[in-house]
């Protein structure tokens, strides 16, 4: 099923471009542009003719091919990619959409809404939530009740099943555009009345962390500017889904620092068997590129943050901590640390990930153990 939809994604995406490059299409067109034997060139346009979402805009007549066209300039779906990872009894949702203002309706709402969500954030056109396995009722309807909520999480098979419950316009994203997302594997709908009532089906990925300082020296290479490199390359690898990449300000009076001692987070999705594969490959692409011999990484797998760990993240923020401690703590806490002494930095960063950057960029900032970096969602 995994691959069947992702080939009409990548076919229906296809289609589009050369309806409004050309106005049309013939099938010749769409075998070279999908690199496609002409048998299943012809075998994906007749099904999806009979689907609805390709017309026939002239039929074929003599040596003269028949021409096709999208149906409709409206984007398919407003939905880019949707995945989930999971951690324990918890899952972290991601749904990144073209349209900021979208992710922004899609995180009040579903806020609003409740159910097993406990935390809402959103980054640009990236919505993030957090969510407890299980399933609590929500309640769908016209203002002022939310227009889509989500109503249950469930672990499956090595997949996250979300149920979500819509009217309007969320109803139509549901039976119509989250299908062609990236990451979706399968969606299930059942209209209820005026609701929609849907299924989502998405993998199972792990939640990796990579912390990384002290990859600059005096004058050349900055931090950010390789983890942001560090993020390119890990998403490149198959199967694996760039989350995000924050800067982290430290204590400001350490003497090393090359400015303002600051470091950075890489977060990433992927599938749990290439966690140690992506730990290695991360390490050696850092050390490779990095200016200073004394960089350091950190590597987290979950997004769940244990108090012995933000504690040190918190100190590290407020004066010099040891390498001794940054070892004592990781090993605390299931961090695998590599390099020089940048270990302590790219460990603190792990530490922090998780908090708004408006805390990870001040170090003076008050950040008790019991603030979260989310929207407090309302059951």
């Amino acid at each position: 099923m995994q691959g069947v939809l992702e080939r009409r994604r990548q076919y229906l995406r296809l289609m589009r471009q050369l309806s409004i490059q050309k106005g049309f299409f013939t099938v010749s067109d769409f075998q070279r542009a999908a690199d496609a034997p002409r048998s299943t060139a012809q075998d994906w346009i007749n099904r999806l003719a009979d689907e609805g979402c390709i017309i026939v805009k002239r039929p074929q007549s003599g040596r003269t091919p028949a021409r096709y066209t999208s149906r409709s300039v409206i984007p398919q779906s407003a939905c880019r990619r949707i995945f989930t990872t999971v951690d324990g009894d918890m899952v972290e949702i991601f749904h990144e959409c073209m349209s900021s203002a979208c992710a922004a309706f899609c995180g009040h709402h579903h806020a609003l809404a409740g159910g097993p969500l406990c935390a809402v954030r959103r980054d640009g056109t990236l919505l993030r939530e957090c969510a407890h396995v299980g399933e609590i009722p929500v309640t769908i309807g016209s203002f002022p009740e939310s227009a889509v909520g989500i109503g249950g999480i469930r672990l499956e098979g090595g997949q996250v099943v979300q149920k979500i419950r819509s009217i309007g316009g969320p109803a139509y994203s549901l039976s119509d555009m989250m299908s062609y997302a990236d990451g979706v594997l399968d969606i299930r709908v059942e209209r209820k009345g005026t609701v929609l009532e849907g299924e989502i089906y998405t993998r199972a990925l792990a939640h990796l962390v990579f912390g990384i300082d002290d990859t600059d020296a005096a004058g050349e290479g900055a931090t950010f500017a390789l983890a942001i490199a560090l993020l390119q390359y890990l998403s490149g690898i198959y199967g694996v889904y760039p989350i995000g990449h924050h800067i982290v300000m430290l204590y400001p009076e350490v003497p090393e620092r090359t400015a303002g001692n600051s470091c950075s987070i890489v977060e990433v999705a992927a599938p749990p068997e290439l966690t140690a594969e992506l730990a290695e490959k991360g390490a050696a692409f850092v050390s490779d590129e990095a200016y200073s011999s004394e960089w350091g990484m950190a590597i987290k797998k979950g997004f769940r943050i244990p108090d012995t760990l933000r504690i040190y993240g918190l100190a590290a923020r407020s004066r010099m901590v040891t390498a001794d401690l940054a070892e004592k703590t990781a090993c605390e806490n299931a961090v695998i640390l590599k390099g020089g002494k940048g270990r302590i930095g790219a460990l603190a960063a792990v530490a922090l990930s998780g908090l708004p950057n408006e805390v990870l960029l001040d170090p003076s900032r008050d950040t008790p153990l019991s603030e979260e970096w989310h929207r407090e969602v309302k059951h």
